[in-house]
């Protein structure tokens, strides 16, 4: 099981979701962990140092080694914003402090792989960009993932949106990447940014790869009708007319993540 979080924004974080997804995650214990970006509000170190604290422990509750089962990508928050002389000279220099420098990682283990795409550009202040050459190289690390393994790109903005007021912060060049992605096999596209939650097929005819659009994980910053949520993706010893399923978890007005949907992945082809 993955278990995929987005949008933390460690310095506006709610101290008591914090500790409710840790609990979630102890209870539904993923393998593995994927987080989609803006770790951080405003790019501080004591910021990456409390979100670098919460993952550890996160992955120690659920047994998920760091090093091995754990993705993070940068989103644009995780650049400096005001320090415009560290934007220029070192934009990524805090986040690669905490999270390493790898800004593209690939984590296969457990049945899945997971690739990672930097979405963020140091002259862009919102808006996320993918170029042709990171499309390319998506596409060549799909076909070097293992025949049976789970399939899944992980980008910050998103390639896909359901509402009209989200088009404006689709990824530039998100038609390009989600074509070819979705013809070298990808199943799943994660993603945040919007603080939006669905989980859908992209448009025929490459529909047979479904978007994961998850909303803020833990921060103060949700949306109307949105409360903070997370998405667990199973995809073992499930039924062969089906890929994987998705479940998606609220915090609630009670105090803790609830179960609020589940969404079955056929099978490509069924």
């Amino acid at each position: 099981m993955i278990l995929h979080l987005t949008d933390p924004h460690f310095g506006a974080e709610r101290p008591e979701v914090v500790q409710g997804l840790i609990a979630l995650a102890a209870y539904r214990r993923p393998r593995l962990v994927v987080v989609s970006g803006d770790i951080t509000q405003r790019a501080r170190q004591g910021q990456f140092a409390a979100a670098h604290r919460f993952l550890n422990s996160l992955c120690a509750e659920c047994g998920a080694d760091p090093r091995t089962d754990l993705l993070v990508i940068p989103g644009n928050h995780d650049l400096p914003l005001y320090n415009l002389a560290l934007r220029v000279a070192d934009p990524y220099g805090p986040y690669t402090r905490w999270f390493g420098a790898d800004l593209e990682p690939t984590v296969a283990q457990h049945g899945a792989c997971l690739l990672g795409v930097n979405t963020t550009r140091p002259w862009r202040h919102k808006h996320g960009e993918v170029s042709t050459a990171q499309i390319a190289r998506v596409v060549d690390r799909l076909h070097r993932c293992a025949p049976a393994a789970l399939k899944i790109v992980v980008t910050h903005q998103p390639v896909h949106a359901i509402e009209a007021d989200d088009a404006k912060d689709l990824l530039r060049g998100h038609a390009a990447a989600a074509q070819a992605w979705a013809d070298a096999g990808a199943d799943l596209l994660l993603s945040g940014h919007t603080h939006q939650s669905f989980v859908a097929p992209l448009p025929p005819p490459l529909n047979a790869t479904w978007v994961v659009q998850t909303g803020t994980a833990v921060s103060r910053r949700i949306r109307e009708r949105v409360p903070n949520s997370v998405h667990f993706i199973r995809y073992a010893g499930l039924p062969t007319d089906q890929r994987a399923a998705v479940e998606r978890w609220d915090w609630d007005d009670a105090g803790a993540f609830e179960q609020t949907a589940d969404t079955v992945i056929p099978a490509r082809g069924g």
